[in-house]
């Protein structure tokens, strides 16, 4: 099934694997993805951690995040490179884990042999964040909201601490610690990604030699706040979510179905929409203006790939999420510029053009600017933009694949 296709997006129904809806709704599903696989299979890992105090002070017991390589760590640990996931996205960058997986992980073009990301030279990892969004997806382990408290046999539900991007570099740097990793070739991300690539670089300069930061910015401005207060405002309103005391009872669906259209569509481009579905009926013979159940084929499609989606995911997790988003500055500090300051790395901006979530004019092309005022080596390009706004810089991020491994090889 392609995504993009709404004559099936009209069929479709049930509930897809993980892995599937998660490349749908990213459109990262089409004939090529298996020629594109990372040769062998991937495997999932756990770490754990007794207790993690957030910065903000709180405490969270019996830390489990999932993680999983590609390549080998070499004898010295100083040929590895940190990937970093996007809001939605899990540690699964790369690869399958299983031969027949619909879909091999969101960057499994730039990771692998002779790839941008070259797994005969560079050890890749990657993590599943705290809050992960999708802690009902089984190929995903994380530790949040819907997870035990160990003090009370009850899920955290809202007692669970707020947690930072900066909570999300902390725990990461502990596995790599874990591991006896003290130094990494690059950190790279797309989106929340590459606030915690950039967050990695002022937390840990000297540790850091690169960063690669894909459709993203150094701060939540003012209008993305409210942008992701937007996405949240659904689980809210949704009676069910009752003040996120809702485990064991019937859950906010509704409402994190509706909140994850928001994301889908907030994530595209009208370029996309016209080329996709244009003012096409959802069925035929069915004309939005008869009835008002009547939909064109976009609002069926936003409808059945968030349900999908939602089916994995847990409304205090999205809410977790948001906030984090919302308060990041790079630094995890009140200053953008003392953030900024603190980097060091070389770094390789990676924007879409047509993104409406991190607009270039409004994001990226003042972080080039301000990072070159302060002395460092920034490189800049477009080469992702295509039609689908926000999610270019995963679904083509290899049209960067050879700015990539330039950027590395220096």
């Amino acid at each position: 099934m392609r995504c993009l296709d709404t004559s099936a997006a009209a069929r479709w129904s049930g509930r897809l694997g993980g892995l599937a809806f998660a490349a749908c709704l990213l459109g990262l599903t089409s004939p090529l993805a298996p020629a594109l696989a990372l040769d062998g299979i991937v495997e999932k890992k756990t770490f754990e951690m007794p207790s993690y105090t957030t910065v903000g002070g709180g405490t969270i017991k019996n830390v489990r995040i999932g993680w999983e390589s590609y390549g080998t760590l070499n004898e010295a640990k100083d040929n590895v490179i940190l990937v970093t996931h996007f809001f939605s996205g899990s540690s699964h960058a790369a690869g399958k884990y299983k031969a027949d997986d619909p879909a091999p992980g969101y960057w499994d073009s730039i990771i692998g042999p002779g790839k941008p990301l070259d797994t005969d030279k560079y050890f890749i990892i990657s993590s599943d964040t705290l809050v992960n969004l999708s802690p009902k997806d089984p190929t995903v382990v994380t530790t949040g909201p819907a997870s035990t408290n160990p003090d009370t046999g009850k899920p955290y539900g809202l007692s669970f601490p707020v947690v930072a991007i900066r909570d999300f570099v902390n725990v990461q740097k502990a596995l790599l610690d874990s591991l006896g990793v003290t130094s990494l070739q690059a950190v790279m991300g797309g989106s929340m990604g590459s606030l915690q690539a950039l967050d990695w670089a002022t937390a840990h300069p000297d540790m850091v030699k690169r960063v690669i930061a894909a459709i993203g910015g150094a701060e939540a401005d003012p209008f993305l706040i409210g942008w992701l207060n937007l996405w949240a405002a659904p689980i809210k309103l949704d009676p069910n979510w009752n003040n996120g005391d809702y485990y064991g009872k019937a859950e906010p669906k509704a409402g994190l179905t509706e909140a994850l259209k928001l994301v889908t569509l907030h994530a595209r481009h009208w370029k996309w929409a016209d080329a996709a579905f244009g003012r096409k009926w959802a069925e035929e013979g069915k004309d939005p203006r008869a009835a008002l159940g009547n939909q064109y084929a976009i609002e069926a499609w936003l409808e059945k790939a968030a349900a999908s989606r939602a089916a994995v995911s847990d409304a205090n997790h999205f809410l977790y999420l948001v906030k984090a988003n919302q308060t990041f500055v790079a630094g995890n500090g009140g200053s953008l510029e003392d953030g900024l300051a603190k980097i060091k790395a070389p770094v390789l901006l990676l924007p879409s053009a047509d993104d409406l979530v991190f607009p270039p004019d409004r994001n990226m092309r003042p972080l080039k600017e301000r990072l070159e005022k302060q002395g460092n080596a920034v490189e800049y390009s477009e080469a992702v933009t295509s039609t689908l706004g926000h999610l270019d810089g995963v679904a083509n991020i290899a049209k960067a694949g050879d700015s990539i491994a330039a950027f590395l090889a220096k």
